[in-house]
């Protein structure tokens, strides 16, 4: 396909050709190894924020508040360029959405965190999944070892998916084997490993632009 196609399908094909990873082609991060602890901010503050060399940038938000870092990927990625580590962005992998919408949602993910790393950014992936059948390709494209990254908002209120939040999490330590965790949220009984905790992040916002 033409270039000027490609970059007019909407999918973001012409970043690049990145090796794949399982059945369902899913780009391939490797390990970033981030020793030190650093303040997050979310990706919608990254336009206001005067000390990207201070901080590191999470999309633990809403997706519709960083769809723009997909619809103009070159864009956001010079912003983004700054900072001392960026996250994957972390597109919804509801347990209610079809399974085709999860999918596409994780290999967009990698779309953009292996064109970032093409371009020299540290890149922490940030992993997520629905329910247990999201294992057999969830973690695709992860890199073993390294620093992660996870969240928890959301996911204690609900006994089920407080389960599914621990049970996910012992299967992502047991596929990915992670040196470290940044951890958001509450982190519940069961979450072991070298965790940094983080405060969820409208909690952290304000202290961390302060740094």
């Amino acid at each position: 396909m033409a270039l000027e196609a490609l970059k007019r399908n909407g999918h973001n094909l012409e970043l690049g050709l990145f090796p794949l990873d399982g059945p369902f082609g899913i780009p391939r991060l490797v390990p970033a190894h981030l020793n030190d602890r650093i303040p997050w901010i979310p990706f919608n503050s990254v336009m206001s924020d005067r000390r990207k060399e201070a901080h590191g940038v999470h999309f633990f938000i809403d997706d519709y508040l960083f769809q723009r870092a997909w619809n103009d990927p070159c864009r956001y990625a010079h912003l983004l360029s700054g900072y001392q580590a960026v996250m994957t962005p972390d597109f919804s992998m509801f347990t209610d959405y079809p399974v085709a919408v999860q999918l596409y949602n994780h290999w967009r993910k990698h779309q953009l965190g292996a064109y970032w790393q093409s371009l020299g950014l540290t890149v922490i992936p940030s992993i997520c999944w629905s329910n247990h059948d999201s294992y057999a390709w969830r973690f695709d494209g992860e890199p073993v070892g390294g620093t992660v990254a996870v969240s928890s908002v959301g996911t204690q209120k609900n006994p089920l998916a407080r389960t599914l939040f621990v049970d996910g999490y012992s299967e992502m330590m047991r596929r990915l084997q992670p040196e470290k965790i940044i951890f958001f949220g509450d982190v519940p009984a069961g979450c072991t490993g070298s965790i940094e905790h983080h405060n969820a992040y409208h909690a952290g916002l304000a202290h961390a632009q302060k740094r």
